[in-house]
C-alpha cells in the first residue's frame, strides 16, 4: 500500500490534469444542454481504461522498484545488473552512476597501492632496525656497569616499541600467523618477566609472580605480546620501590596489578581506544595510546576478555579471562 501511494504521489500532477480535462468536457457538454447520460457513459469508459492502464504501469513500477531494491543489497557487479532505462533521464542517471563507480574504483585502487607501499616501507624499517638493536644488546652484554644496565633497560623498551609497530602492521593483515595450541602459562609469564628483569632490578620494583599451574589454549606469541605490553605499562607508571603482582584469580582470570599512579575515573572507560592517552598520559607525555589498543584488538582475536580497574594513587589492575578454552580430561 505504501508503494501504491508513492506511485500516486509521483504521478499526482498527471492524474490531476486528467481530472481537470474531464471536468472541462463535462461543463462544456452541460452548457450545450447535452443529456447527462451521453456524457457519463464515455466518461465511465475512459475511467475504466485509465484505471486498467494505471494498474499496468504500477505493476511495471513495482517490478523495477523490487529489482533496484535487490540490487541495493548486492555488493558487486551492480552496473551490469541494472534494468534497461525506459527514457532518456534514466539513461542519463545510469551514465552518471557508471562514471561515479569508475571514479570510485580508481580512487580505491590508488589508496590500496599507497597503503601497500606504506605497509611495505614500515615493515622493512621495523625489521631493519632490529639489526642495530641486536648489535647494541651484544655490546652491552659484555659490559657490567651501572650505565650499561641503564642502557639495557632503555634498549629493551625500544625493542618493545619496535614489536608494537610490527604488531600494529600485522593486526589487520590477511596472513596473520595465529597458531592456537596448548601452552604453559607459567613458562609464558616467566619469559615475559625475564625480559624486563633489568628494569625491575634497576628501579627496585618488587615482583610477586605467583604460580598458576595453568595450561591455556591460545597463540603463545600473541599472548606474550599482550603480557609484555601490560607489564611495560605497569613498569612505566609504577614508581621506584613499588610492587607488581601477577596472579591467577577465580574463573581462570589472570590479574596483573601494580601500585602505580593509577588512572582517573573519567579516563578508565576509554583506555582501550586507539590514541587515547588520558589526563595522566598527557601530563607525563609518555603515553602513545597504542599499547592498550593493540592489547584489546589481540585479545579480541584470541577470544580473551580484558578489562581494567584503577584508582588514582592506588594502582591499576588488568584482568584477562583465560577460561574460554578450558582443557577437560578425557
Amino acid at each position: 500500500m505504501k508503494l501504491l501511494w508513492e506511485y500516486i504521489r509521483q504521478h499526482g500532477k498527471s492524474l490531476g490534469l486528467l481530472c481537470l480535462f474531464a471536468l472541462i468536457l463535462i461543463i462544456c457538454f452541460l452548457l450545450y444542454h447535452v443529456p447527462i447520460g451521453v456524457v457519463l457513459y464515455p466518461l465511465a469508459l475512459c475511467l475504466l481504461v485509465g484505471f486498467l492502464c494505471l494498474l499496468a504501469y504500477f505493476n511495471r513500477f513495482r517490478k523495477r522498484h523490487l529489482t533496484l531494491e535487490a540490487l541495493r543489497k548486492r555488493s558487486t557487479d551492480l552496473l551490469s545488473a541494472l534494468p534497461p532505462p525506459t527514457n532518456t533521464l534514466e539513461a542519463d542517471y545510469q551514465q552518471i552512476i557508471e562514471d561515479l563507480c569508475r571514479k570510485n574504483s580508481t580512487q580505491i585502487q590508488e589508496a590500496d597501492a599507497r597503503y601497500d607501499s606504506m605497509m611495505e616501507y614500515y615493515t622493512v624499517w621495523a625489521h631493519q632496525i632490529k639489526t642495530p638493536l641486536a648489535a647494541s644488546r651484544l655490546l652491552l652484554e659484555n659490559e657490567d656497569s651501572s650505565l650499561s644496565r641503564q642502557l639495557m633497560v632503555q634498549l629493551k623498551r625500544t625493542e618493545s616499541y619496535v614489536e608494537m609497530v610490527l604488531a600494529y602492521l600485522r593486526l589487520d593483515s590477511a596472513d596473520t600467523d595465529y597458531l592456537i595450541r596448548a601452552c604453559s602459562l607459567d613458562e609464558l609469564l616467566r619469559g615475559c618477566v625475564r625480559s624486563f628483569s633489568g628494569e625491575f632490578i634497576q628501579r627496585h620494583i618488587h615482583l610477586e609472580l605467583q604460580e598458576t599451574n595453568a595450561v591455556v589454549v591460545t597463540d603463545e606469541k600473541w599472548l606474550s605480546f599482550v603480557m609484555e605490553q601490560l607489564l611495560s605499562n605497569a613498569l612505566k607508571y609504577t614508581g621506584e620501590g613499588g610492587t607488581i603482582t601477577v596472579k591467577m584469580e577465580a574463573d581462570r582470570t589472570l590479574c596483573i596489578a601494580d601500585t602505580g599512579i593509577g588512572i582517573a575515573a573519567e579516563d578508565l572507560p576509554r583506555v582501550f581506544e586507539r590514541s587515547y592517552t588520558g589526563s595522566i598520559g598527557r601530563n607525563r607525555k609518555k603515553a602513545t595510546g597504542i599499547g592498550l589498543y593493540l592489547c584489546r584488538r589481540v585479545c579480541g582475536n584470541l577470544n580473551i576478555p580484558i578489562r581494567m580497574e584503577s584508582e588514582p594513587g592506588k594502582g591499576t589492575r588488568v584482568y584477562l579471562g583465560l577460561g574460554q578454552y578450558d582443557l577437560k580430561p578425557e
